[in-house]
């Protein structure tokens, strides 16, 4: 995909496969044979067996054949990863230096150090400044991590986190078909903007959320008629960004019709559409339209579309107001409003509380594709 060279932030990664292995030979101290990492004011000289200085004004991550998957699967979106290598390239340049026995411990670090001012995970102190004007240097002890993840927070989060893969694999089954051929449509998701390159960058516990949100909606789909719709709108952690989810229930006469996935993506417009007229603040609206699952036949199709709207004329603001005039999207009395809170970390519930999640009877076709009842395949 094209981009800026001038804006693109590029990160220098090395991985040292074996050094696991030599690390721990060398010294038996070495809990988890993990490469010791310092970043400062280096001259290139020499330094202790397993034990990387880097000069900190030209940072390079590296990871070793430890602790890389523990990163890769902690850190499993773009935004999370890229986030936290942001991160380490401000503190080893904040800092005279940054000091840590493994990747996994410094990680350890960064996830259960947030800063509520700043609104992100940081290493080192916290505050505006990241505490430079009062300390120099920052040195993470071994077992940061080992500590970190026998805790119930993490556990349960871990726990959690599963309902989250339903986004995952919307995601990867489209871009699936692209990579076949078999995707409709005029989207060209690998080289420009999409709907499938909005909902990347989602962090983890953000599709979390929104998984949550979007198979309650599949679940609390109406049962009365044969022609139904249901649209559901849900904020995405992007500021002023928001989603569409358009769920139909038609009678099998008109869904075979040569032109009904058209007629459904039209429809689907009209829905993103007048939700830029309700929440005026968007600029961009990401929509996705369904059949029912709950009314399948199993077979599970997609629509997608990626609304640009920060410039909204009032010509394109009667032209919907005039579309939905037939449909009432967003402006019917039953219109629903809920507000939730999504947090990174769970904590575990007590052993007489049952999360919302626990709840029984989920007996719907499943929208992610496995073939499973909704129950079996995300009900804890």
């Amino acid at each position: 995909m094209p981009f800026n060279k001038d804006e693109a932030v590029i990160h220098k990664i090395i991985v040292a496969h074996g050094a696991k292995e030599a690390c721990e030979r060398a010294s038996p101290q070495n809990v988890y044979g993990s490469l010791a990492i310092t970043y400062m004011e280096t001259g290139g000289g020499p330094t202790d067996p397993f034990q990387i200085e880097i000069d900190r004004h030209k940072p390079v991550h590296v990871l070793d054949s430890h602790n890389m998957p523990i990163v890769l699967r902690e850190l499993d979106t773009v935004s999370d990863f890229a986030a936290y290598l942001d991160e380490k390239v401000r503190a080893a340049a904040a800092f005279d230096y940054l000091s840590y026995c493994g990747e996994e411990d410094l990680l350890g670090h960064y996830l259960v150090n947030y800063d509520s001012a700043t609104k992100r995970h940081v290493i080192g102190p916290k505050g505006k400044d990241g505490g430079r004007s009062k300390v120099n240097g920052v040195m993470i002890g071994e077992g940061q991590w080992r500590d970190f993840v026998q805790t119930g927070v993490y556990q349960n989060t871990r726990k959690e986190d599963g309902i989250s893969y339903f986004w995952d694999r919307l995601i990867q089954r489209t871009c699936q078909n692209s990579l076949e051929g078999t995707l409709g449509g005029n989207s060209n998701i690998a080289r420009g903007e999409s709907a499938i390159y909005e909902m990347v960058k989602e962090p983890r516990f953000m599709r979390r959320g929104l998984s949550a949100k979007m198979l309650t909606a599949v679940e609390r789909f109406p049962d009365a008629g044969s022609f139904t719709r249901q649209v559901t709108f849900l904020p995405s952690f992007t500021p002023n960004f928001g989603y569409v989810l358009l769920q139909l229930r038609v009678p099998e006469e008109i869904r075979t019709t040569a032109d009904f996935r058209e007629k459904r993506q039209a429809l689907l417009e009209i829905a993103c559409g007048a939700a830029k007229n309700k929440f005026p603040n968007l600029v961009k609206v990401i929509g996705i339209g369904i059949e029912a699952p709950k009314f399948s036949d199993g077979t599970v199709a997609e629509d997608f579309i990626l609304m640009p709207c920060g410039t909204w004329t009032d010509e394109r603001k009667t032209h919907y107001e005039e579309l939905n005039r037939d449909w009432n999207f967003f402006e019917t009395p039953e219109l629903r409003q809920f507000k939730d809170r999504v947090t990174q970390f769970v904590q575990p519930p007590r052993s007489n509380e049952r999360t919302k999640s626990g709840k029984t009877g989920r007996n719907s076709p499943c929208p992610c594709g496995s073939g499973e009842k909704f129950k079996k395949c995300h009900g804890r």
